[in-house]
């Protein structure tokens, strides 16, 4: 159980499984909670998402305002008349939306930065899911892929299909010959 420091421990969650008729189950808290939270888990009602609180027109603000909205968490501000922190909030977004970039580089040619493939990293993503998003049949003529980037031991480097991408990476598909 984590150190719960929002008002539950174990007599208050016994008192709520009593008020629900549940007499016998076994709780495990991964988080900190509020009782609140608590009781609409065990009814069902609500899901909880991951927020992310972007704040403009900081440009207005003084120091001691962002000082007490930067004991906030979760939050990015931002002023989008001056364009500061953009860069910094498209980062927060990818990183907790838990999608990363792929960019592809025809044979020959640069890396085409403007549209990578985006792929979800929670599953950390392998040439072959990438050659799926691509195309289906893309597999099934694949032979090997050069992959620079922060997955690849060395610069490039040749890998298989079940090589696991990292964000970023820039892949050269090369498919079987005839």
């Amino acid at each position: 159980m984590v150190p719960q420091t929002k008002g539950m421990n174990s007599e208050v969650c016994r008192m709520v499984l009593k008020e629900f008729k549940i007499s016998c189950a076994e709780i495990i808290l991964r988080e900190d909670i509020t009782v609140d939270q608590f009781i609409d888990v065990i009814e069902g009602n609500r899901a909880y998402i991951p927020v992310l609180y972007v704040f403009n027109k900081i440009d207005a603000l003084t120091i001691e305002e962002l000082d007490i909205l930067d004991q906030m968490p979760n939050y990015v501000p931002i002023s989008s008349q001056h364009q500061w922190n953009l860069e910094e909030l498209m980062e927060e977004i990818w990183d907790r939306c838990n999608m990363m970039r792929i960019y592809t580089k025809p044979r020959g040619q640069i890396p085409d930065y403007d549209e990578p493939v985006i792929l979800h990293s929670e599953r950390n993503p392998t040439v072959e899911e990438f050659c799926n998003r691509i195309h289906r049949t893309l597999i099934d003529q694949f032979s090997h892929a050069w992959v620079w980037g922060k997955s690849a031991k060395h610069q490039p480097q040749r890998c298989g299909k079940e090589h696991r991408l990292m964000d970023e990476d820039v892949v050269q598909i090369v498919k079987k010959a005839g």
